[in-house]
């Protein structure tokens, strides 16, 4: 057991989930503040070895941080000088929003899992991008890949929600290496029916326009997609992207589901509705990235995500056909240097490969 174990059991875990999470996130983000740490964590922590190329970009590793942890771009340098080769903010919306009512995240610590119902909570996409603008012109910003994800507002009706994603297109694609199309989420009513192939396609190619429209460069479009779509949906939404010339998909979001869990009835239960990460979402994320790399191969590159807790589970999804690896619930049950150690050792399972 580490001392963040005995950490996490004596004291995090007894605490609020979301003000644990946001007190340990300002640990992190004043502790980059000073001169010098970050970058000298980068160093010692950061991925080592040739890195990764996908959609047009070099990724010093395959290990990420999935959307969710940054949701307003807040902390950046903090999370990549603890070794994620890059990190990926929001969900953000079009316009800001508080969320869904606290408490609104709660911990299955027998499954190593989280359950949130957060809703999009954020400052809106003019804020985010002009903070993720200020970070591009201050020196001393570490070289790190910046993904952007972007959702829908609660307050827009499903039927304006193709303007609503245009609108945060264009005020952040400018800062974004990479931008997210997220409408995989179960905290934003309507949200998931997005999903549908006759929905989904007007939505991404408003938002392959809008970016082409802002940027002088391409900025990879990719689209993240929940594990609870049957695999006929799955295969709809792989045979959309090649389609439409998208860059990737991720795969996958959180689940509705609450099979197989360890916890009991009662701590299910108190966790309330919203969607399940962590552990338990594993094995089906690892079914959704086979059955997309059978139907797309090569043609896209796949981000995997969901119930990654291990170099051993990142090299099983690299192996299944991903690129690049993501996680989350997995870091704020490992710790600080959970990054980089499993950069570590998934450097060394690639370099073992027959």
């Amino acid at each position: 057991m580490t001392a963040y174990d005995q950490l996490f059991r004596r004291v995090l875990s007894r605490l609020d989930a979301e003000t644990a999470h946001k007190g340990a996130f300002t640990a992190m983000r004043v502790a980059a503040r000073v001169p010098g740490l970050a970058a000298y964590g980068r160093r010692r922590l950061g991925p080592r070895g040739p890195g990764v190329e996908a959609f047009g970009l070099h990724f010093p590793g395959p290990l990420g941080l999935a959307a969710g942890f940054d949701k307003n771009a807040v902390g950046i340098d903090a999370l990549a000088a603890l070794g994620f080769a890059f990190v990926e903010v929001g969900t953000v919306t079009g316009r800001p929003q508080p969320g869904n009512p606290k408490p609104r995240l709660h911990r299955l610590v027998a499954d190593r899992a989280v359950v949130n119902r957060m809703g999009f909570n954020n400052d809106g996409a003019a804020v985010v991008a002009a903070r993720l603008a200020r970070r591009r012109r201050r020196r001393g910003a570490l070289p790190v890949v910046v993904g952007v994800n972007i959702g829908k507002s609660k307050v827009v009706p499903e039927a304006e929600a193709v303007g609503d994603y245009e609108a945060s297109t264009r005020l952040l694609a400018p800062y974004a290496d990479y931008l997210v199309v997220n409408v995989s989420s179960p905290n934003t009513p309507g949200l998931r029916d997005l999903q549908a192939v006759e929905k989904l396609r007007p939505l991404l190619t408003a938002v392959r326009a809008q970016a082409d429209a802002v940027t002088s460069r391409r900025v990879p479009l990719l689209v993240k997609i929940a594990p609870d779509l049957g695999d006929d949906d799955v295969l709809a939404v792989a045979k959309l992207a090649l389609e439409l010339e998208l860059d990737g998909i991720i795969a996958t979001n959180t689940t509705i589901g609450r099979d197989g869990l360890r916890s009991t009835p009662l701590a299910v239960e108190r966790a309330g509705a919203g969607g399940l990460s962590g552990a338990p979402l594993a094995d089906r994320s690892l079914a959704v990235l086979r059955l997309l790399h059978g139907a797309v191969g090569d043609r896209l590159t796949l981000v995997a995500a969901g119930g990654i807790g291990s170099a051993a589970d990142a090299h099983e999804r690299l192996r299944a056909g991903a690129t690049l690896v993501q996680a989350y619930t997995a870091f704020i049950y490992g710790g600080p240097f959970w990054p980089a150690r499993v950069q570590r050792e998934l450097a060394r399972l690639i370099e073992e490969e027959p």
